[in-house]
């Protein structure tokens, strides 16, 4: 043994699942390392011995050529006496105390299990379940750490010989793979009626014709049902959405791929790389014109989402049905995605025709992920499949174990411990027992997952979210409230690696403020720690409180009143038994709390325009008013800003300026592209005027509104043009889905900077 050196290698990241041991004896193999390696519950051990220069390329290699699943995050050894290892070998995993393992996002099939899927002569040919060390279920089936077979939902599947052939060779694509399975030993298909019993003919031709023919199928995918249809069939999509109670809000399209999507939108480079990668969310893309899909899958939009197919099954459906399908979440409005066999068929039978499922079982629902293309950089809308478990990084790094609780809507929760911010798949809106048990299910699992008992619990500072009800009925553990926008801030900054100071510009639709008021048109002076309201719209009445979220109508009455306009007859007449009475909730706040919101001014100003007067999901007439807009429209409305400590914008000023050119006949689209160039015109100076108080040239852009196109381009382009460094959203979600890693971040840097 002389001239050789023994390390122990400890590896933490994303190394379990995504075939790191394998790698790992390969490269050992290569260089003419010796020793071992294995999993356990702190990521990976390489126990290793070769002489010096080559323990060293071994080790930065580890780094820098681990397989593409894998994000490595620390590399740390040791020197030990030498042993003589005579060869280099894969050893069981162990279970310790203390678990810090990170668990894989699940992965779209591989071009090499595609090609097997598509060779008559492989064993796999056609096999719906096919998967690799590179790809396939990961969080969905994990049921705990380490990442082996019998803690995953494969565990029911025994591996037949030649699969456990493969597995244990070293030279195979699935050594050590541990959902490895074939047609002998793994998942089967099955095709049942909307009651659950089985029907006549080979599953996936039979499905494929059933689309073909207008039915609706319930579809088990790796996170949960979806709910399908033949996508350029405008009955079966109104059909669809006439059985899922879903008026108007947009389908999402799987296409098989990126040359199928180009037939139906416009792609730029980062939609592209969206589309194809192995995460594969929803992108929203700009549609093409004049195209056979479906008017009812995304109607009044000039967007689709798409995405790409994602397992085998998707790939062989895709092609028996020969276009692309609408592919929605298994649910009826305002509930969690189904995902247990049994639940399923309670849920959806009266809404699907046949269920085309399986038998593998699906430990933790998630939901497809959706994002958008954003200057060439991506932006998250809905963090979950694909995404999620991988951590964000935390900094200042947390010294006390803590759970942020998240918002009502949109919600998410985060576990965080050390560097590592666990941010949560999506989980909806606490509005049911279905979703708070989802919820409570899903922080337990993390629990477990990655070893974390929260010794401390942010929350919103809203007292009837349930998710601050639920952090008030935790014991023993200590509270941090964390005001809503300045959540959304630290979300921003968190996600961009910074802690501020920052120029936070917090637009949205609903958050709890301070003063007891709803807030949501907020400049804040902000760092991770806390803020200064610096500015803000001018608060106006919610005539009916939450029915002015639903019926924009009323906003508009409180607005236009507000401005001094004393009949709008467009507006008035239609509703002419109740505008007099909501006017007079308005002015004497009765059943009418304040609001400064930016989401309430757009919701008027759709209201008023003749866009949308009553809503059938959140943020859709701001949404509507955005479609509308005329892109080539220069013009824009001036806001005016009076001075004062806190800055006060006047959105009557708007609403005054949108009414007079609604009067004059000034056409729709013109009107909305005028509302979101004054929108960003009022930013951009706004900000000014606090960067000559205060010295900060950075801004921080966060909240739901921030997810519009118009605004937020031309907010960044205007902000860069007057000398800003510009920080947006780009790994978390600037809606409500991110609020709790900002809650976190906020936690983290209060606790760290006790003394």
């Amino acid at each position: 043994m002389s001239g050789r050196e023994r390390r122990l290698v400890r590896v933490e990241g994303v190394v379990q699942g995504v075939g790191f041991r394998p790698f790992v004896y390969a490269l050992a193999n290569r260089l003419g390392v010796t020793g071992q390696v294995r999993n356990d519950s702190s990521g990976v051990l390489l126990d290793v011995e070769a002489d010096p220069d080559t323990l060293a390329r071994f080790i930065a290699a580890v780094r820098a050529q681990a397989p593409p699943l894998a994000v490595v995050e620390k590399v740390e050894s040791t020197v030990a006496d030498p042993v003589g290892w005579p060869a280099f070998a894969i050893v069981a995993s162990q279970t310790q105390a203390q678990r810090n393992t990170l668990v894989s996002a699940d992965s779209a099939t591989c071009a090499d299990c595609l090609a097997e899927l598509d060779d008559p002569a492989d064993r796999r040919y056609q096999y719906p379940f096919v998967n690799c060390t590179n790809c396939g279920p990961r969080f969905t089936i994990v049921k705990d750490v380490p990442y082996d077979r019998p803690f995953t939902t494969m565990a029911k599947f025994p591996i037949c010989a030649r699969c456990e052939t493969e597995y244990h060779d070293p030279a195979d694509r699935r050594f050590h793979a541990q959902p490895v399975c074939c047609p002998d030993c793994g998942p089967r298909l099955d095709l049942l009626d909307s009651a659950g019993q089985p029907l006549a003919g080979p599953s996936l031709p039979t499905a494929a014709e059933m689309l073909r023919a207008g039915a609706v199928l319930a579809i088990k995918g790796i996170g949960g049902y979806h709910l399908a249809v033949l996508a350029t069939d405008e009955p079966a999509v109104a059909t669809l959405r006439s059985r899922k109670h879903r008026e108007d809000k947009p389908f999402a399209v799987m296409v098989a791929t990126v040359d199928d999507a180009r037939e139906w939108c416009s792609l730029d480079a980062a939609a592209r790389k969206l589309l194809s990668g192995w995460r594969r969310p929803i992108v929203l893309c700009d549609r093409r014109e004049g195209t056979a899909l479906a008017k009812s899958v995304a109607p009044g939009n000039r967007q689709l989402g798409l995405m790409l197919a994602y397992t085998p099954l998707h790939h062989l459906l895709l092609r028996a049905v020969g276009g692309p399908i609408v592919l929605t979440s298994g649910n009826t409005s305002d509930e969690p995605i189904a995902y247990e066999d049994a639940d399923a068929l309670a849920r959806l039978g009266t809404i699907a025709d046949a269920f085309l499922t399986h038998d593998r079982p699906i430990h933790i629902r998630t939901d497809d992920s959706v994002a958008r293309s954003v200057g060439g950089r991506p932006m998250m809308i809905r963090r979950s499949r694909g995404y999620v478990p991988e951590p964000l990084t935390l900094r200042p790094e947390t010294p006390q174990p803590l759970l942020a609780c998240g918002a009502e809507q949109k919600n998410t929760f985060c576990l965080a411990k050390g560097r590592h911010a666990f941010v949560s798949h999506h989980i909806g809106d606490l509005e049911n027992y279905q979703t708070l048990r989802s919820y409570t299910e899903g922080i337990a699992h993390f629990g477990r997952l990655f070893d974390i008992e929260p010794a401390v619990v942010a929350h919103d500072l809203h007292p009837e979210y349930l998710s601050t009800k639920y952090a008030m009925e935790l014991e023993n553990v200590e509270l941090v409230g964390v005001q809503h926008h300045h959540a959304h801030i630290a979300s921003c900054l968190a996600d961009n690696g910074e802690s501020g100071p920052v120029i936070g510009v917090a637009f949205d639709g609903t958050g709890f403020g301070t003063d007891g008021t709803i807030w949501g048109g907020e400049f804040l002076l902000a760092d991770l720690v806390g803020f200064t309201r610096v500015g803000r719209l001018a608060p106006v009445a919610m005539p009916g409180g939450a029915a002015a979220i639903k019926q924009p109508w009323r906003m508009a009455a409180a607005y236009l009143d507000a401005a001094g306009i004393d009949d709008f007859s467009v507006l008035s007449q239609r509703h002419e038994g109740d505008w007099s009475t909501v006017v007079t909730m308005a002015r004497r706040g009765i059943n009418a709390p304040l609001t400064s919101s930016a989401g309430r001014l757009l919701d008027a100003v759709a209201a008023i325009v003749g866009v949308r007067e009553a809503i059938n999901y959140e943020g859709q007439a701001a949404v509507e008013l955005e479609q509308l807009a005329d892109r080539t429209e220069k013009g824009h409305y001036r806001l005016a800003v009076l001075d004062g400590e806190t800055l006060e914008v006047q959105g009557v000023d708007l609403v005054r300026a949108v009414a007079d050119d609604v009067r004059a006949g000034v056409p729709g689209p013109v009107i909305a592209a005028r509302v979101h160039n004054g929108l960003v015109d009022l930013v951009v100076r706004v900000c000014g005027q606090l960067r000559d108080r205060t010295g900060v040239d950075v801004v921080a852009l966060s909240g739901g509104v921030f997810q519009n196109l118009l605004l937020v381009e031309g907010v960044v382009a205007g902000l860069g043009g007057a000398g800003f460094r510009v920080l947006t959203h780009s790994r978390v979600p600037p809606n409500d889905g991110g609020i709790s890693f900002g809650q976190a971040a906020v936690a983290a840097a209060r606790l760290s900077g006790r003394p």
